[in-house]
């Protein structure tokens, strides 16, 4: 697919089942959109948990999401994308239900189980059942869309949410919770129905051999652990402190108020949503690894701009935190179409499952050790050391791209095939390129 396909022809070009997965995204997402902001203060101001336990079951979703990535990754090479996917999201809409309900900590911790088994399981079925309707340059177009579309579902969902939601009307709150759970029913139809044939199932060739289909042989290839190291840099540069570092940043050193913050979070998903594909049509043909240095390089200036704010505390301020926000969506807009697309680009047919899993571990640890570090250097009044740390990191993803581009495939890196020379059989001369094979 060249890089001037629109947007129309894009979609003309996608499978019938790939026109289906993708066109419910922003519906399904626009319930996770309704929780995902309010979920802390649901627990602690209308339930009456402490902050330290309503923190504490945030961070379980992730704890159970991270151990079951391995075992959802080896069970969608085994049974299909398809069952896995339909299984993660009926354990969502069950946490959600259940949440919605949770008077005590107990019953809470139960429904964080089934919220943290969709997360860590849907993901490597997802972006397996994504390369099974998709081929070549049309995954990377997917991929990026799709985030657009996740963008917009959540960002919306966000807005009705802080609409309707009340502390003082408590069942306000299970109304949205409520609402997230049968928001999964879309996904639940398409699979059961228009998708019920796709199963993102493939058998081992013959010549595959004993043992290659394992974690510890999947971890062997450097490639895959230079993506890995990639994704959790990422990750822990990236989204680790979007939801933890930035805002504590900001309000600390920055002095700006929490209006501005959740201003921020409005721009992020603007750019998103409106670059999103002029940015999937820029970087089509290019080299994956080039465009990760694009990334790094928009967010060190974000990072600069977060970190000059310290030096203008209050209004002027305010206009770092949205910079910062802007360059760093416009670098997300070129990470989620490329790092999916090398792993299912890498990845055998009947192995996608192990791949993705391993790389939405990588993603998992990220998010953990983000926010982790983000509170032990604010907390200390380190805030040069954490602008220091994180610029310096994303010079690590930089050159973990360059070791990444010298270990992969230039299929896998997004490359065009070379057309390849065929000889006129009258003269034994080269064809001119384009000309017809000779037959």
């Amino acid at each position: 697919m060249s890089s001037s396909v629109t947007l129309r022809q894009f979609w003309s070009q996608l499978s019938r089942e790939g026109r289906w997965l993708l066109s419910t995204v922003a519906v399904q997402t626009l319930g996770r959109g309704l929780t995902l902001p309010f979920t802390v203060i649901y627990l602690h101001e209308v339930r009456g948990f402490s902050l330290d336990v309503a923190g504490a079951l945030m961070a379980f979703i992730a704890v159970v999401a991270l151990a079951v990535t391995g075992p959802g990754g080896a069970l969608t090479d085994r049974v299909g994308a398809r069952r896995v996917l339909l299984f993660s999201t009926t354990c969502q809409l069950v946490g959600c239900a259940v949440l919605a309900f949770a008077t005590t900590e107990a019953v809470a911790a139960l429904a964080m189980v089934f919220l943290g088994i969709n997360f860590g399981m849907s993901w490597p079925a997802f972006n397996s059942l994504i390369a099974a309707v998709t081929t070549g340059e049309a995954r990377q177009q997917y991929f990026g869309i799709n985030f657009a579309l996740v963008n917009l579902g959540i960002g919306l969902g966000g807005v009705v949410g802080g609409l309707y939601a009340d502390v003082s009307r408590p069942h306000t709150f299970t109304v949205i919770f409520l609402a997230d759970a049968v928001s999964m029913l879309v996904p639940i139809a398409l699979l059961l129905g228009p998708l019920r044939h796709v199963t993102g199932h493939h058998v081992a060739p013959d010549d595959a051999e004993a043992g290659s289909g394992s974690y510890r042989a999947i971890l062997r290839d450097p490639g895959v652990v230079a993506m890995t190291a990639l994704t959790f840099m990422a990750v822990f540069v990236g989204y680790g402190q979007l939801e933890a570092g930035f805002p504590a940043f900001a309000r600390q050193v920055g002095e700006v108020s929490t209006r501005v913050i959740g201003f921020s979070f409005a721009v992020n998903t603007a750019v998103i949503v409106g670059l999103q594909f002029l940015v999937l049509r820029r970087i089509a043909g290019h080299r994956r690894t080039r465009v990760m240095l694009a990334m790094c390089a928009l967010w060190v200036a974000s990072y600069a701009a977060l970190g000059a704010t310290g030096m203008v505390p209050g209004t002027v301020a305010a206009a770092g935190v949205l910079a910062f926000m802007a360059l760093f969506a416009l670098g997300e807009t070129m990470m989620q179409p490329t790092i999916p697309a090398i792993t299912n680009d890498m990845a055998p047919d009947h192995l996608r499952g192990c791949y993705n899993a391993v790389n939405a571990g990588a993603f998992q640890a990220g998010a953990i050790g983000g926010p982790l570090f983000a509170g032990f250097v604010l907390d200390r009044g380190w805030p040069a050391a954490y602008v220091g740390v994180l610029v310096a990191g994303c010079g690590l993803i930089a050159v973990l791209a360059l070791v990444v581009e010298r270990l992969i495939a230039p299929h896998v890196n997004g490359v065009p095939a070379e057309p390849v020379p065929t000889a006129d059989p009258a003269t034994g001369e080269p064809a001119p390129q384009g000309a017809p094979r000779a037959p």
